[in-house]
């Protein structure tokens, strides 16, 4: 399986380099919260864009390659 993450501006990978380097290793868990808490407030262009973000953090603390490499 693929893993695929869209990121839609330059902002969005701005901001998973911010949480990095603020959160280090629970980056993630902190963009999930801020997911969590636009669920909650009924947002949900951000919630998706928090969720995204996650995902992108994710991909980037994995060892190794996601997929295949040509």
């Amino acid at each position: 399986m693929t893993n695929h993450v869209h990121l839609p501006d330059r902002a969005a990978a701005t901001d998973a380099a911010d949480l990095i380097a603020r959160f280090g290793i629970h980056a993630a868990d902190e963009a999930a919260s801020r997911a969590a808490e636009s669920r909650v407030r009924g947002n949900v262009v951000h919630f998706c864009r928090w969720r995204q973000i996650e995902r992108m953090i994710l991909l980037l603390s994995t060892d190794g390659a996601p997929g295949t490499i040509h």
